[in-house]
């Protein structure tokens, strides 16, 4: 008797055992390994060779996200009811076709125009890749699929962060443009990948239906606000945590840097081990609250890194970002479980570009709010964080069950979990 889907082995060796599984796999590193080298790179290419002050670069990055945010619901559901994979291709090669271009921007304005352009290609991309993965890791796999591609595009980052790395020393123009060169080049690989997908079938409106039904279904709006919420943590850990160790502990900033490579390998290591019980809804909802408990954990620990020398900061900075990260994984497995297990099959795109929103709204507020809280609070805002993570938790758990049963009353199926 053979294993039911959901409990058979996923990969082997580390590889995809199905073949669609393998081509998507394929495409998000190819990608992402692009996208590693330019986020090395790209701040310091336009702030030192360039001109632009840091100002003038956070605006333009500002003006992109919102470009983000905006796209992310309409590709979704372009998707879904021109057919996925096509839709997802037209998108990929756009992507391809603008990822080098920031790299020609000599004005504040050129940047954030091709940047927007550039960004409302990735977005819809990734909000339409979404969907098509939906589709694909069927039979309760999607959340163990996005647990491996995460595994695979942390590598990824941290592989192509090395090529970045090269460009660095170098320190010339010529370097920095071959890093978007590069980009341009990988995201034109994964843009022709995608056309080894199968053609997915486009999803054709009831009478009556609402173009973007997701924008009316209230619960899911819910559970999306506050998965979105938990994704703060991740600013936490990336600017938070940069920022509380420069300013008020005494270990050497070369810390971020260790911080963030062991971050990445245990990712790369264990995310898919850590979120294997989150394959249904009200698995991942538990699984966001086992995994906020491990975060306030983390937050607590770090807290105390301004307490003491060098040497104790930095045995609590390694402690509490070991600790975070546990939660971190298990709590990603969860919010994966509750965006696709709630969101109907054959409209998975525009669902899970609406559950995008959550973390781009975050990335454009979250980074006050952590500043404010890590840096200027010091101990008493990273506790502040840490029960705000277990109480966005706690929440989530009967507003799943009130998202669930929304479904079940309706008679709206959900497949993916």
């Amino acid at each position: 008797m053979s294993l039911p889907q959901a409990y058979a082995p996923l990969t082997r060796r580390g590889i995809p055992l199905e073949r669609d599984l393998r081509v998507l796999a394929l495409g998000s590193f190819a990608n992402r390994f692009g996208a590693g080298a330019v986020m090395t790179t790209s701040a310091l290419y336009f702030t030192r060779q360039v001109g632009f002050s840091a100002a003038e670069v956070a605006l333009a990055l500002a003006l992109a996200a919102v470009v983000g945010i905006l796209v992310q619901v309409p590709a979704g559901q372009l998707g879904d009811s021109h057919g996925p994979r096509r839709v997802l291709t037209v998108f990929m090669v756009g992507a391809a076709l603008t990822s080098a271009l920031p790299a020609l921007a000599r004005t504040p304005w050129q940047l954030a125009l091709l940047l927007a352009l550039l960004t409302f290609f990735e977005r819809s991309a990734g909000s339409v890749q979404q969907g098509v993965i939906a589709q694909l890791a069927t039979g309760g796999r999607g959340v163990q699929f996005k647990a491996y591609l995460r595994a695979v595009t942390n590598t990824a980052i941290g592989l192509g962060s090395v090529f970045g790395g090269a460009a660095l020393v170098v320190d010339e123009t010529w370097a920095y443009v071959s890093v978007f060169v590069l980009n341009a080049v990988f995201t034109g690989f994964a843009a022709w990948n995608t056309t080894r997908l199968p053609d997915l079938p486009a999803y054709v409106r009831l009478e009556g239906e609402p173009r973007l039904a997701v924008l009316r279904d209230w619960p899911y709006v819910a559970v999306v606000a506050l998965t979105g919420l938990f994704s703060l943590h991740f600013f936490v850990m990336e600017l938070g945590l940069a920022l509380y160790i420069s300013e008020r502990t005494a270990a050497p900033p070369v810390m971020v840097a260790v911080l963030l490579v062991v971050n990445t390998a245990c990712v790369a290591l264990f995310q898919v081990r850590l979120s294997r019980r989150a394959d249904s809804v009200e698995a991942g909802a538990r699984a966001l609250v086992r995994g906020a408990v491990w975060i306030a954990a983390g937050f607590a620990i770090v807290a105390l890194a301004d307490r003491g020398d060098a040497t104790f900061a930095i045995v609590v900075l390694v402690v509490g970002s070991l600790v975070h990260v546990v939660g971190e994984m298990i709590g990603s497995g969860g919010q994966w479980g509750l965006q696709m297990g709630l969101a109907p099959h054959e409209r998975q795109g525009q669902y899970q570009g609406f559950a995008g929103l959550g973390f781009s709204v975050i990335a454009v507020i979250g980074p006050p709010i952590v500043t404010l809280l890590c840096v200027e609070m010091g101990e008493t805002g990273w506790l502040v964080l840490a029960v705000l993570m277990l109480a966005v938790a706690l929440v989530t758990v009967p507003v799943s069950r009130w998202a669930l049963a929304s479904r079940e009353r309706y008679g709206v199926l959900t497949h993916s979990g």
